[in-house]
């Protein structure tokens, strides 16, 4: 499948601002399950600073805005090809351990009722991969699918305590259910061109990877109780949500900011 991506964030500032540093995760992960054709990420009045690739892989660019900062529009076009390679990320190369994402964050924190659901989940479980197959379904039965219903700061604990929230809170669930049973787990950020049935779905989207042995990282994506397969595009990874923000940065000033996100996906005739 060829998808074409269209995605642009644009801050505003009740009052100009100082100098703004930007930080991005833009970019399509290098691995089997997909290849970039085109791609292009600019900043509105900005800067490209350095650039360089992490330890999970994940390329990260930084730009710089001089003052006065009243707008900073960050625009992302290109077109990628992907391939469904049944959530494996397979061909992806980094150097974090994977027993690195056994570490809690706030979002992810482990409370009772995770740890049971974790626990009654895997319990009759074959295999590791038996095991995570089994806490992707146990989040998606848990938690149900209400765009609104929570916020960017809603953890794992208050979704589930909910039982409704968003793709974020699904990953987030997901992530804190495998690490309460010792499976390493971490948040990837990208893109999704269609819901399973082929309704449309928020472009913008987030599932979580699971380590599974002798497998590796195995994408899960509760939300639509699947693993990642050809109408999604990955950019990068991290312990939560936070960490792996496609878009981080700083200002100076004390203006209050508005974000506005657009983002549209549309696939390629072959």
């Amino acid at each position: 499948m060829i998808l074409t991506v269209n995605h642009v964030t644009t801050y505003g500032y009740g009052e100009p601002m100082g100098t703004a540093v930007q930080s991005l995760r833009l970019f399509p992960s290098r691995f089997e399950g997909q290849r970039v054709i085109d791609w292009q990420v600019s900043v509105e009045g900005g800067v490209r600073g350095g650039a360089f690739r992490d330890g999970a892989g994940d390329r990260v660019e930084g730009w710089s805005i001089r003052p006065p900062v009243e707008e900073v529009a960050i625009t992302v076009s290109g077109q990628v090809e992907t391939f469904d390679t049944s959530g494996v990320l397979r061909g992806h190369r980094e150097s974090v351990h994977p027993m690195a994402y056994l570490r809690e964050t706030v979002a992810t924190w482990i409370d009772d009722a995770l740890a049971d659901l974790g626990a009654e989940a895997v319990a009759g479980a074959s295999d590791e991969l038996d095991r995570a197959h089994r806490l992707s379904r146990a989040v998606a039965e848990a938690i149900a699918y209400r765009p609104g219903a929570t916020h960017a700061h809603t953890t794992a604990a208050e979704a589930l305590a909910q039982g409704e929230g968003v793709c974020q809170d699904h990953a987030h669930a997901l992530i804190a259910a495998a690490r309460s049973v010792d499976l390493p787990a971490r948040y990837v950020s990208g893109y999704l061109f269609a819901s399973e049935d082929g309704s449309p779905h928020e472009a913008a989207h987030a599932w979580a990877e699971i380590w599974v042995k002798p497998v590796g990282w195995i994408g899960f994506d509760p939300a639509n109780r699947c693993c990642p397969d050809e109408r999604y595009i990955r950019l990068g990874s991290g312990l939560d949500a936070r960490e792996a923000a496609p878009v981080r940065g700083v200002t100076q000033g004390a203006g209050e900011e508005r974000m506005k996100v657009t983002v549209a996906l549309h696939e390629v005739q072959q």
